[in-house]
């Protein structure tokens, strides 16, 4: 019965969803162009607002903890477990304050109203899987950007999205760059948990009548830690808070 209610609400969730990103591509394209960054980086905001809140569409809520523990006015790398696509509009809306960009493969550069232009031309950059070096480049890119400019990263350590909560090894050379690259950063682990079950019956219908749930844990400064014991903590922090059965 739950299966068969989620058709009808996912179709609604798809028409607005949809409609949302439609409607933002002109206006990012009319902040970026005419009025700079700030501008810019606001109908980003409201767009991933109005992306989250078309989840409450499907019963889905959101229990954010930790909020608080964000720092102001210094470069971030915001590391998280990755459960599904539905993670990132609520990363951006809810810690819209760290300025968030993110470090994603360039397929999705191009092709999706809103989506892409933000990733291209917001602060973002592209990276090429098959080409080690370009990665690494593109990653020591990013790290300068965000400390020359107080901003912060986004990075899903597992990459790619665990499809039944539970979490994969996390994968460390990415991190490691940004660390070398941006030694005055602070690190803000977040444990997700239940946005996998958005997709539990596959890309559609949606789950629906979820909680999602994030914890922000303190931040972490680079400076204070070798990159090895850092590593650990990060990981051990994340997971420890990651509920499967829930």
């Amino acid at each position: 019965m739950r299966k068969l209610i989620a058709y009808p609400l996912t179709c609604i969730y798809f028409l607005f969803f949809g409609f949302f990103l439609l409607v933002f591509h002109p206006i990012q394209w009319l902040c970026f162009n005419v009025f700079g960054y700030q501008a810019h980086k606001k109908s980003v905001d409201y767009l991933n607002f109005f992306l989250t809140r078309c989840l409450h569409l499907l019963g889905i809520r959101f229990d954010i903890k930790g909020r608080e523990h964000l720092p102001k006015n210094v470069p971030t790398i915001i590391v998280a477990n990755h459960q599904s696509m539905n993670d990132i509009p609520p990363i951006i809306w809810f810690l819209r304050k760290c300025h968030t960009k993110f470090i994603s493969k360039k397929e999705l550069g191009k092709g999706i109203p809103s989506v892409s232009y933000n990733l291209r031309h917001g602060g973002s950059v592209l990276i090429d899987r098959k080409d080690p070096m370009q990665a690494v480049n593109a990653i020591k890119k990013m790290a300068a950007y965000i400390e020359k400019h107080n901003r912060g990263v986004v990075i899903f350590p597992e990459g790619t999205r665990s499809r039944d909560g539970k979490p994969k090894p996390f994968q460390t050379r990415g991190l490691r760059t940004l660390f070398a690259e941006a030694p005055n950063a602070y690190v803000i682990p977040i444990s997700i948990n239940n946005s996998w079950k958005t997709l539990i019956y596959g890309k559609f219908p949606y789950g629906i009548g979820i909680t999602m749930k994030y914890k922000i844990h303190k931040p972490l400064k680079i400076s204070d830690y070798n990159s090895d014991d850092l590593l650990a903590l990060i990981e051990a922090t994340i997971k420890k808070d990651i509920v499967i059965n829930e």
